[in-house]
């Protein structure tokens, strides 16, 4: 086998420069000094015979080959990482750092008892928790800047190991005067909302594509505001006398001063699937699935109310 003409960390110093666009911001990232810094990555460059940036006096970019290679260094890096981690976890799976990414429709609603939980029974591990839309957490995965993350498993997830935690019902809410709810009906079937606008998350929720669904399949029609958050719809859905769909698992908190009226629809009611994704190559996976099965205990407790 013949030897490597550079070394993985002139392939960091290379990444921190595609990443901050620059070479004095990519040696304070990689905390060493920019002249020792800029000279590995000429060294680089020369051992694979190609530039990778093109400099000038205003900013640095990487080149056509650059991008490529780059792209692949990256993966390399990811694969170096698994390998060390493999050796720590063979001393103890679950002791050191995680890092887990969390959905917007789910963090502010589940996050502090997914914590608890597994500081309680896993108190070796140090969780470091990312909230960010489902697609930026796939990439974030997919470049090893992330270990796992809890999403809705019907979203986009590539070539992802999952293992799911939980279901979470969608509901129709509105407020209490909105004529659909003088119903006595706990339930409502599909088609109540036939041509009503329903108020959606904006692009780029997973959610919203989920809700959108829901709304193609009972012939609603979208309302013209979309909003940033749950907390934000809630609001705009009160105030515009309107309606939304929201996950069961945030009605605790968004309903807390009871203002929403609220209906489950008739069987069979729409749902997400919560669950933890990670890479399929993750050395983690052992503990992951622990992880996985904690979570869903926590889950549990935080759709039957247990966890307030």
């Amino acid at each position: 086998m013949r030897p490597l003409p550079f070394t993985l960390r002139q392939l960091q110093y290379a990444i921190a420069v595609a990443n901050t666009g620059g070479f004095r911001r990519a040696a304070e990232e990689c905390h060493v000094a920019q002249p020792s810094l800029s000279a590995q990555v000429l060294e680089l460059e020369r051992a694979l015979g190609v530039p990778l940036f093109e400099r000038s006096s205003r900013s640095v970019r990487a080149t056509s080959a650059g991008q490529r290679l780059l792209e692949r260094a990256r993966a390399l890096l990811v694969d170096a990482d698994d390998l060390a981690q493999t050796s720590r976890n063979l001393s103890d799976p679950l002791a050191g750092e995680l890092r887990v990414g969390v959905i917007p429709t789910i963090a502010p609603y589940a996050l502090g008892t997914f914590g608890r939980e597994l500081s309680n029974a896993l108190p070796k591990l140090r969780v470091l928790w990312t909230e960010d839309k489902t697609a930026s957490l796939v990439s974030s995965l997919d470049r090893g800047e992330l270990d796992a993350a809890v999403v809705a498993l019907e979203a986009e997830l590539g070539s992802l190991a999952t293992a799911p935690i939980g279901v979470d019902r969608f509901v129709l809410a509105g407020p209490k005067t909105h004529p659909l709810f003088a119903r006595r009906a706990k339930r409502i079937p599909f088609s109540a909302i036939h041509d009503q606008p329903i108020h959606l998350l904006d692009e780029g929720h997973c959610f919203r594509a989920q809700a959108n669904d829901v709304c193609a399949k009972a012939c609603a029609r979208e309302a013209s505001f979309r909003a940033t958050s749950i907390p934000t719809l809630v609001r705009v859905t009160l105030g515009s006398g309107g309606l939304t769909l929201l996950p069961e698992l945030a009605l605790a908190i968004e309903n807390r001063d009871d203002a929403l009226a609220i209906r489950r629809f008739e069987r069979p009611e729409p749902f997400r699937t919560l669950g933890l994704v990670y890479r399929s190559s993750s050395p983690f996976e052992a503990a992951l699935q622990k992880v996985a099965r904690l979570l869903r205990r926590a889950l549990a407790a935080v759709s039957s109310g247990e966890s307030a």
